[in-house]
């Protein structure tokens, strides 16, 4: 029992004691601290690279429209030229001769059964190792030649703008580490011949059609075309006769772009 004197007595030593406890944070390791800077680092290196990717991509795409521009204005304006000799010339009673063509589009349209090994040996140089392939050859004392050679396995003329533009667009394949590469891009073009100044598909079709400087990079870098048999077929009869005697193989000039029309 309490006293009565002692029952309003306060015990302030039995109050609670409040201390400030201190917690400490745990220490992270090193190599955590080496692994998040090194990647922070490379984040940040990812971001400038896709920022200088993205500012390349639409500068290129600005120089491609530019380029096949100017082409196109070049190109009409030789058309132009053309036209206004030709109309000259009549008027004044005489003939216009164009310049001899520079550039020719061979296609092989028979196949190794009964080829001499001369003419295989040519085709082979010109990269016409199947049936129904085509390729662009710079016109020159040689190359004539030996076009001479194979004319019975082969038909040639001479490609139009229009033409060479269709074959890159539709059948065109670039070389790249020795593969078959699909141009559907311009990265293609600039990776294979960029070093030669030609960059987009635009640069590619004025090299090969005006046979530039670096016409052989260009003609090496594309594939040799794949084309199907043409539209209507070859007929066996004259398949083996010159074009000039009314069948299919040798030169047919500027003919050869119906051919390629029915082909691609």
């Amino acid at each position: 029992q309490f006293l009565p004197h002692l029952r309003f007595y306060h015990f302030h030593c039995l109050s609670p004691i409040t201390t400030n406890t201190i917690t400490m944070a745990p220490k992270v390791p090193e190599s955590v601290l080496k692994k998040q800077a090194t990647q922070a680092k490379v984040a940040e290196q990812a971001k400038q690279a896709s920022y200088e990717a993205k500012q390349k991509k639409r500068q290129d795409k600005k120089d491609a429209i530019a380029a096949s521009k100017k082409y196109s204005e070049e190109y009409k304006a030789a058309e132009a030229a053309a036209v206004s000799n030709r109309r000259e010339a009549k008027a004044q009673g005489g003939f216009y001769v164009p310049p001899m063509p520079k550039l020719a589009l061979i296609i092989r349209i028979r196949g190794t059964i009964g080829v001499s090994p001369k003419a295989k040996k040519i085709m082979q140089l010109f990269r016409l190792r199947q049936i129904h392939n085509a390729t662009f050859v710079k016109l020159n004392e040689s190359t004539i030649r030996m076009l001479r050679l194979i004319e019975p396995y082969v038909t040639y003329g001479y490609p139009s703008q229009s033409t060479v533009e269709k074959l890159v667009y539709k059948r065109g394949f670039g070389k790249l580490n020795k593969q078959r590469i699909p141009i559907a891009d311009n990265s293609v073009i600039e990776e294979g011949v960029g070093s030669v100044g030609v960059k987009c598909c635009a640069d590619l079709i004025h090299e090969i059609y005006t046979v530039g400087p670096h016409f052989k990079e260009a003609n090496n870098f594309l594939w040799p075309f794949k084309l199907t048999s043409p539209r209507g077929g070859f007929s066996n009869k004259t398949k083996l006769v010159h074009f000039l005697e009314g069948g299919e193989a040798g030169n047919r000039g500027e003919e050869i772009n119906k051919l390629v029309k029915r082909m691609i």
